[in-house]
């Protein structure tokens, strides 16, 4: 059996550097790893989910893939899925949501959540992600200057109707098997589902954005639940 490429999925929020840091360790490890960037794509108008779908299948050969989807990236993951020209083996949610076609983030999300999101939005922008937090918050989680610098020159404005429109619904899911990796502990609950689902659910205790401050770490982990899921 050929072994799938591993497909990094940023969330819309951030940019493709959240995984580049963990895309040489997965090669090192034999994988083939493909991280597409698509702060371009959600920058633009509606609609989203059909547009970053087909920007992830274009950069994606036709062989097996499995998608790895982080933090809003997991609710992209069905369309991907749609799109990419190959076979969906597996996927990964790390410290992700998980998919809602036919339903919009809105209606996921708690509604004092929500309600913050439409009070940051100005004329229907979001302000860069780092920005919806007291200064200096995510500072510490950063390992040096040079990569906090080079993560938030990469946030995008996210339009407020991202939020708003309903996922897609998505014939090729789910795929054959999915697993989960937790890393930080709002995403409990999450992980807490998926165990009910009966996927197999890896816990750290690590950040949200463990794959910049710790990449060879969570490149492990990904690997491990690929492995697990594929047998690859």
């Amino acid at each position: 059996m050929t072994r799938p490429t591993i497909v990094l999925v940023h969330s819309p929020l951030v940019g493709p550097s959240t995984w580049t840091g963990s895309a040489g360790p997965l090669r090192d490890k034999g994988f083939g790893v493909v991280v597409p960037a698509l702060a371009a794509v959600v920058d633009g108008e509606p609609p989203f989910y059909h547009r970053i779908a087909e920007t992830v299948a274009g950069q994606v050969e036709n062989r097996p893939v499995v998608l790895v989807g982080h933090s809003g990236a997991g609710a992209l993951l069905p369309a991907i899925a749609d799109a990419v020209p190959g076979e969906v083996r597996a996927a990964v949610f790390v410290d992700a949501i998980l998919p809602h076609p036919g339903e919009d983030w809105f209606t996921t999300a708690p509604p004092e959540l929500g309600r913050r999101l439409e009070s940051l939005a100005v004329e229907g922008r979001l302000p860069p992600w780092h920005e919806w937090f007291p200064p200096g918050a995510l500072t510490a989680l950063f390992p040096d200057p040079e990569t906090h610098r080079r993560f938030v020159a990469e946030l995008p404005r996210v339009p407020l109707a991202y939020f708003a429109e309903r996922a897609p619904e998505a014939e090729r899911w789910p795929p054959p098997a999915c697993g989960y990796v937790r890393l930080s502990e709002p995403y409990d609950v999450v992980a807490d589902e998926c165990e009910r689902l009966g996927w197999p659910v890896h816990r750290v205790d690590a950040n949200h954005l463990a794959m910049l401050t710790q990449p060879g770490f969570v490149a492990g982990l990904v690997a491990r639940a690929v492995t697990e899921l594929t047998g690859e």
